[in-house]
C-alpha cells in the first residue's frame, strides 16, 4: 500500500476528485492510503497565524518556517522513510519515469500558499521540488492531486487492464517510451463521414502494432520535437 500524506491549509479539498473513479475505488480497496495534516494546526498564537510579511519588502506573504516545520515534523514522525515533495514553479518538470519512482516509498506532499514558503524550510529538508509546468497556481493542492492521480494509477491492481500502461503516452513499454500515444477508435466503424483505419479492422495483430507505433512516432515528431529527439537518441543508443 502506498501511503500519501498531504500538508495543506485546506484539508477539506481532499480527497476531492481522488475519491472518484479508479483512484477512488483504489482508495476504498486500500491499494493506497490518504492522510491530511492541516498546517494551520501549527499556527502561532490565538489566531493560528501561518504567514508574515517578507524581509526585504515586496508583494505577498511568506509561510512561516516554524509553522511549516511543525507540520513536516508531524508527518515524518508518522512516516520516517517518506519522500518529502514540495510543489513550486521552480521545481523540476514532472515526467512519467519520475512518477514511477514515487510509487516506491511513502510520500509527504507539501502544498504551499501565498507568495512562498520560507526558504530556510527548503534548505533544511531538501524536498523533491516538482512543477506541473511553466505557469503559476494559487497553491499546491491541485498539483498534489494531479501527481497523486498519475502515481496511484501505476500501482498494481488500480488499472484493470495493466497493459494499457505500456503503450500510452510516455508508456512503460520500451517501444513507447518518450512517445505520445497513438489514436484510438471504437464503434461505429463509420461516423460523420469518417472511417476507422482499415488496418485496425483487419484483425492482423502484427500490422496493427506496426500501425500504432508508426502513428505514435508521427504524432510525437509533429507535436513534441523535444520528445522525438529523446526517442531518436535512445533508439541510436540501443542500436549501438
Amino acid at each position: 500500500m502506498l501511503d500519501i500524506t498531504v500538508l495543506t491549509l485546506f484539508p477539506d479539498m481532499f480527497p476531492g476528485p481522488l475519491g472518484h473513479s479508479l483512484i477512488g475505488r483504489a482508495l476504498d480497496n486500500e491499494l493506497w492510503r490518504l492522510n491530511t495534516i492541516n498546517i494551520r494546526d501549527y499556527g502561532i498564537g490565538k489566531h493560528k497565524q501561518v504567514d508574515d510579511t517578507p524581509y526585504g519588502g515586496g508583494a505577498g506573504l511568506v509561510m512561516k518556517p516554524d509553522v511549516v516545520d511543525g507540520a513536516i515534523t508531524a508527518a515524518l514522525e508518522q512516516q520516517p522513510s517518506a519522500q518529502l515533495v514540495h510543489f513550486t514553479p521552480r521545481g523540476q518538470r514532472i515526467t512519467q519515469p519520475l512518477l514511477q519512482s514515487l510509487t516506491e516509498r511513502p510520500l509527504v506532499m507539501l502544498c504551499g500558499r501565498f507568495e512562498a514558503i520560507d526558504e530556510r524550510v527548503i534548505e533544511k529538508y531538501q524536498p523533491l521540488e516538482l512543477s506541473l509546468g511553466d505557469f503559476v497556481m494559487t497553491g499546491g493542492e491541485l498539483a498534489a492531486m494531479a501527481v497523486i492521480d498519475a502515481t496511484v494509477r501505476m500501482l498494481p491492481g488500480v488499472i484493470g487492464e495493466e497493459g494499457s500502461l505500456a503503450e500510452e503516452s510516455f508508456g512503460l513499454c520500451k517501444d513507447y517510451a518518450c512517445l505520445l500515444e497513438y489514436p484510438h477508435y471504437t464503434k461505429p466503424p463509420k461516423w460523420d463521414g469518417q472511417n476507422v483505419p482499415e488496418t485496425l479492422l483487419s484483425g492482423h495483430h502484427g500490422e496493427i502494432e506496426k500501425w500504432r507505433l508508426a502513428q505514435a512516432k508521427a504524432i510525437t515528431k509533429q507535436r513534441r520535437p523535444d520528445l522525438w529527439e529523446q526517442y531518436c537518441a535512445q533508439a541510436t543508443e540501443d542500436e549501438g
